[in-house]
């Protein structure tokens, strides 16, 4: 095992098409709080991040300084087909959660369901990021492997 010293995430990048349009909807729809928004000239620096919570996410802006227009092109259309990973986020009450968002007009992608760690659902947001909210069970994670052997069989 090497000596890295890292200690915490501190960011995490979110490709987005629209930074105003991403800002209102993780901070109307799913409570994120602004961190910064600095205009750098060359770039945008606006982080955003769920109150109480060290770390922070990026609502990078697809193309600017770290991609010329051709790439760009192609992770916008990435973006908009949800394949550039996602985001996990945890609820304390993921039925509201759910109806909260589902009766404001967002992207459902999956309705909630029963897992062995837990429930949850899935959106999207404006731009096609996937998006996970789970409420958390008291399962080990044998649990978790136990309940989805059971299902395989």
């Amino acid at each position: 095992m090497t000596s890295n010293h890292i200690t915490s995430l501190h960011i995490r990048s979110v490709p987005v098409l629209d930074q105003d349009e991403a800002l209102d909807f993780y901070t109307t729809h799913l409570g994120f709080e602004i961190r910064d928004d600095i205009d750098l000239g060359f770039m945008r620096w606006l982080t955003i991040g769920v109150p109480g919570q060290d770390s922070s996410l990026l609502l990078e802006l697809v193309g600017g300084p770290q991609h010329d227009e051709a790439t760009a092109a192609q992770v916008r259309e990435l973006v908009t087909k949800g394949a550039l990973g996602g985001l996990f986020l945890v609820s304390s009450d993921v039925h509201a959660t759910y109806a909260a968002l589902r009766d404001a007009g967002v992207e459902i992608t999956q309705e909630p369901v029963t897992q062995p760690y837990g429930t949850d659902f899935g959106i999207r947001d404006p731009f096609g990021n996937l998006i996970r909210i789970n409420q958390f069970n008291d399962a080990t994670p044998a649990e978790v492997e136990a309940g989805y052997d059971a299902a395989r069989a």
